[in-house]
């Protein structure tokens, strides 16, 4: 079977209700066969597990689908192996890689994503789906065991990525800090997301979504941009 997901930069476009602008991304990605998702709430740092899960599952239960969530249950590998759809929202991805390692289900996850378990991930669900969580923009506000992530797609990703300076600030850019990871890791390619876009995979194929470009880095190559009309293909290729 052949590997699905969507990723997206993040949630929420300014001034909408809570995951609005995707919904008929996800709607059509998940489709009529899946019935109910799984949620992994564990970027969650400053709500509590069961509001997350509840503030995502009234969304998806609009979008037609059920929710059940790892929080609910002492037997997380038995959900996930039972999963129709597993989808990992925002907030901080070092809370949540921690977790995913503490709770041993990240090879539960990859297995079933790679037998073609839809995957859905947003901003921290999306620097997840990586091989590290190394490009993450987040504060790193404990200490997971790895940096390791699920390796679902062979590139890193940079959520709500952006290159705007504020006036008088002379802070690094975006962009200065992903070259500073190139350094040490020059093979890799790391694509910056835009707010409001999405990769979406299917099995060798990915796609961008969005009306917005997506950057491409890679170590000593300028910076290259790509829109919606564009093969990224070869992103898929270890």
């Amino acid at each position: 079977m052949k590997k699905r997901l969507l990723l997206l930069s993040n949630s929420t476009k300014f001034g909408e209700d809570y995951l609005f602008y995707p919904r008929q991304e996800i709607k059509e990605f998940l489709g009529n066969s899946v019935k109910k998702i799984v949620f992994i709430p564990f970027a969650a740092a400053t709500s509590t597990y069961e509001e997350y899960t509840e503030k995502v599952g009234k969304v998806f239960k609009d979008l037609g689908y059920d929710t059940g969530a790892v929080n609910f249950t002492e037997n997380y590998q038995e959900l996930l192996k039972k999963a129709e759809a597993i989808v990992i929202g925002g907030g901080n991805t070092f809370h949540l890689v921690h977790w995913l390692h503490k709770t041993n289900i990240i090879e539960t996850i990859r297995q079933k994503v790679d037998n073609g378990t839809p995957y859905i991930g947003w901003s921290a669900g999306a620097n997840v789906a990586c091989p590290t969580i190394k490009t993450t923009n987040d504060m790193p506000i404990i200490e997971p065991v790895s940096f390791k992530a699920l390796n679902l797609v062979p590139f890193q990703i940079n959520p709500h990525y952006t290159n705007e300076t504020i006036p008088n600030h002379n802070g690094e850019t975006r962009e200065t800090r992903i070259r500073e990871f190139l350094v040490l890791n020059p093979t890799v390619y790391v694509v910056g997301l835009k707010e409001e876009t999405m990769l979406r995979v299917e099995g060798a194929s990915i796609k961008l979504i969005g009306k917005k470009t997506m950057c491409l880095f890679k170590f000593n190559n300028p910076v290259v941009e790509y829109d919606f009309s564009t093969n990224l293909d070869f992103l898929l290729k270890d």
